[in-house]
């Protein structure tokens, strides 16, 4: 089981997260959500 983080490892966590992101930002594709389902469906279904 997992045991429980103090606020300050909590805050440690997410701080450490957001720099990641702020590093390395993710391209938007410009694709909407359902688009990308929408195109993700018709991949599967080929198989």
């Amino acid at each position: 089981m997992a045991q429980k983080l103090s606020k300050e490892q909590k805050k440690a966590m997410i701080q450490k997260a957001e720099e990641e992101r702020a590093k390395h930002p993710k391209q938007k594709s410009g694709v909407s959500g359902f688009e990308t389902i929408d195109e993700d469906a018709k991949k599967l279904a080929k198989n």
